[in-house]
């Protein structure tokens, strides 16, 4: 094989930076959704992705220790990672793994939102509470991530002032909540279109 290549500036200063670039991407990437499968709970999809993140990770840091005399390489090492955390932020929202607990506390009356949520179907519960400002409705709701913006949107048609945290939730026993066949539908149809 001709090593006259893989020894001239083109490569060096050229290639080698960008194939660099692009595993650092590639590692970074895997590495954000390996930690994200590890803190939801999906034990073998995370010990697959720690191993690809290894290998390609030793196949960039190589070719780096190869070259210390290429700026060019460190840059692509440095921004590589810069970009692979966003390209792996990018891809986890895109997944939406997992599941979220909403926590909604309602200023005024929440009848409107809570009939809404219960026409589409959603399984919730509401309790009366007192909050600094006066009487409340606290509503608790447990969904598939990938619902977040559609019970936003509720929220905020029907109850502008509520005030609502999203937490990640670890674990839900299946019997505690079931997602109505028509969101489904309706969740399967936005993945589809990418939104």
């Amino acid at each position: 094989m001709d090593t006259a290549f893989f020894n001239s500036e083109l490569y060096t200063y050229g290639l080698l930076p960008v194939l660099i670039f692009l595993a650092r991407v590639c590692d970074v990437s895997i590495g954000t959704i390996r930690l994200l499968t590890l803190s939801r709970g999906y034990k073998l999809l995370t010990v697959v992705l720690g191993f690809c993140e290894l290998m390609v990770w030793l196949l960039a840091i190589g070719q780096v220790f190869q070259n210390l005399n290429s700026f060019a390489c460190y840059f692509a090492y440095a921004g590589g990672f810069a970009a692979g955390n966003f390209v792996g932020m990018t891809i986890e929202e895109k997944l939406a793994l997992g599941s979220v607990m909403i926590r909604i506390v309602t200023r005024v009356e929440a009848h409107d939102l809570i009939e809404r949520l219960k026409k589409e179907e959603y399984r919730y519960t509401c309790v009366p509470a007192r909050g600094s400002t006066g009487d409340v409705h606290v509503i608790f709701l447990i969904i598939k991530r990938r619902l977040i913006n559609q019970v936003v949107r509720l929220i905020d048609e029907y109850n502008p002032q509520a005030f609502y945290t999203v937490e990640d939730v670890r674990q839900v026993h299946e019997g505690a909540y079931r997602m109505p066949l028509h969101t489904q539908m309706e969740a399967a149809k936005t993945l589809r279109k990418g939104k």
